[in-house]
């Protein structure tokens, strides 16, 4: 069954398509700055009881991974 699969596709060698559209790499790289803005501001304050390292800090690196998740997830809508 497989044999049959890569024989009907030898000829189609152009008509490949990009997963990820320009949207998708801008979502996730915002994402991911916002993790690393995250993990900077946990750093500097350098106190284990301060505010930002315990509030702020924590919500922007989920905000930032539920960003990377949704940039991975999201596609466009088809016109069929």
């Amino acid at each position: 069954m497989a044999k049959r699969a890569t024989q009907k596709n030898r000829g189609r060698r152009g008509t490949a398509t990009l997963v990820f559209e320009r949207r998708n790499y801008v979502l996730l790289l915002l994402g991911l700055g916002v993790v690393i803005l995250g993990y900077v501001m946990m750093r500097m304050e350098n106190e284990v009881d301060g505010f930002i390292s315990l509030y702020v800090a924590p919500l922007l690196i989920l905000g930032g991974y539920v960003e990377i998740i949704y940039a991975i997830l999201w596609r466009p809508k088809s016109e069929a």
